[in-house]
């Protein structure tokens, strides 16, 4: 066979694979949608609405104990797992579409772990809410959550092949170590609702295995995640300087280290590792030092590197009242404040930040609806973390009485705040693309 014939083969294929190509784009498009608006809807309904009705019961009793344990367990499995979790494995499976170099990625194996994923989160939330059969429900949404984990980490597997020889970045062993995190929660959820199940004792969780499991969640799995990403792009988004290798590596170490010890139930000499592992990953990031380019701010609010620098002020706090919780906490008001600094902002501040960043272009290459509406976002979501940290320790210990007032204050103004990042996610990705 000639070369020209060859030609012209190729010639008349190409059309043909650019058309497929682009078909498998907005599939994977598609996909990735469909698990960031159901991690909207996880954050706002199941996740910060219970919130928010926790704590407005609690407030008006003026005591936690009069609130059922299984309503306070299933709004935090809804914001770390159908909120977050949602949203990292929808981001992962795109980003293993965008990385193929061969064979496309299935999207049928990634529509599956959606279903079974969403399916396996609201279960649990039904289940702790109303206790219709919680001794199978409890433990079958746990199995379809683990189930649509080992689906996804499958996926990686087969399609994340590494370079040979090359060397894992700091960032990628922080990323991986959240993984295993993200798949040792998932485990020993399973088992807690199977000891519960065993026991007969109700869907909620003893509370110091639910402490345990929670240390595991959000420093074991959902804090790496984030420093390991903010190592990736923080010098590109916000020009910082390339973070440090090994304090990445030292910090991680520390933070592991916290996780097995409060695991172990060792929550003092677990707290101190924690605090540790907090500043050295501060150090390591060049949070605090001067940039070395200018932010890229294009289509978000100017003041995004503000509150990614301000993320870490609340990660510090968390980690200073974690130390203090565990010498001081008499009636959990003092864990309660370093776990809503730590989940709502730190963590939930961070996502707020970075997300309003990239979900859109994730999602169809489009952009931020109103940085406006970002800027209000944040600055609503800080000021009801300060409020309820502030309030929450005086008002749970017996210190002030008069800051029982300022709780249900601070969960209005934080289910604001997330209403509005909703919308604006929501409507950003939703939109047509602009043609030019």
């Amino acid at each position: 066979m000639s070369a020209a014939t060859l030609l012209q083969i190729e010639s008349a294929q190409r059309p043909g694979n650019a058309q497929s190509a682009i078909a498998r784009e907005r599939g994977a498009q598609r996909l990735v949608t469909a698990f960031v608006l159901t991690g909207l809807a996880f954050m706002l309904l199941p996740g910060t609405f219970l919130g928010v009705w926790n704590l407005i019961s609690i407030s008006e009793s003026r005591s936690v104990t009069t609130l059922s344990a299984a309503w306070i367990q299933a709004h935090g499995h809804a914001q770390i797992f159908g909120w977050i979790g949602t949203f990292i494995l929808g981001i992962g499976l795109y980003s293993l579409h965008k990385m193929q170099r061969s064979a496309p990625f299935p999207l049928s194996r990634g529509w599956t772990c959606w279903t079974l994923w969403s399916a396996g989160v609201l279960l649990r939330w039904a289940t702790n809410i109303y206790a219709w059969h919680w001794r199978v429900l409890l433990t079958a949404s746990a199995l379809l959550e683990l189930t649509a984990f080992v689906l996804f980490q499958r996926s990686v597997r087969r399609h994340r092949k590494p370079e040979p020889g090359a060397k894992s970045e700091a960032w990628m062993i922080l990323v991986f170590a959240s993984t295993f995190g993200f798949l040792a929660a998932l485990i020993g959820n399973g088992a807690l609702c199977l000891v519960v199940a065993l026991d007969n004792s109700g869907p909620a969780f003893p509370h110091d295995l639910d402490q345990r499991l929670l240390v595991l969640s959000t420093w074991g799995f959902l804090v790496p995640a984030i420093w390991g990403f903010n190592a990736k792009w923080l010098p590109v988004f916000i020009g910082l300087k390339p973070s440090s290798q090994t304090g990445l590596i030292g910090g991680l170490a520390l933070n592991v280290a916290g996780v097995i010890a409060a695991l172990c139930g060792l929550f003092k000499l677990s707290s101190l590792l924690l605090l540790s592992g907090s500043i050295v990953i501060i150090l390591a990031l060049r949070i605090w030092e001067r940039a070395q380019n200018l932010p890229k701010i294009l289509n978000v609010h100017a003041s995004f590197p503000t509150f990614v620098r301000i993320a870490y002020v609340w990660l510090g706090v968390a980690a200073i009242l974690t130390v203090w919780a565990t010498g001081a906490d008499r009636a959990g008001g003092i864990w309660g404040a370093s776990r809503h600094a730590l989940t709502v902002g730190f963590i939930a501040m961070m996502v707020f930040a970075i997300g309003q960043r990239v979900l859109p272009a994730f999602c169809g290459m489009k952009i931020l609806f109103s940085p406006a509406l970002m800027l209000w976002c944040l600055m609503l979501l800080n000021l009801g973390c300060l409020l309820r940290v502030a309030s929450e320790i005086p008002a749970y210990e017996g210190y002030w009485k008069p800051a029982w007032h300022t709780l249900p204050v601070s969960a209005v103004t934080e289910l604001l705040a997330v209403t509005l990042f909703a919308v604006n996610i929501a409507v950003s990705i939703l939109q047509p693309m602009k043609r030019t």
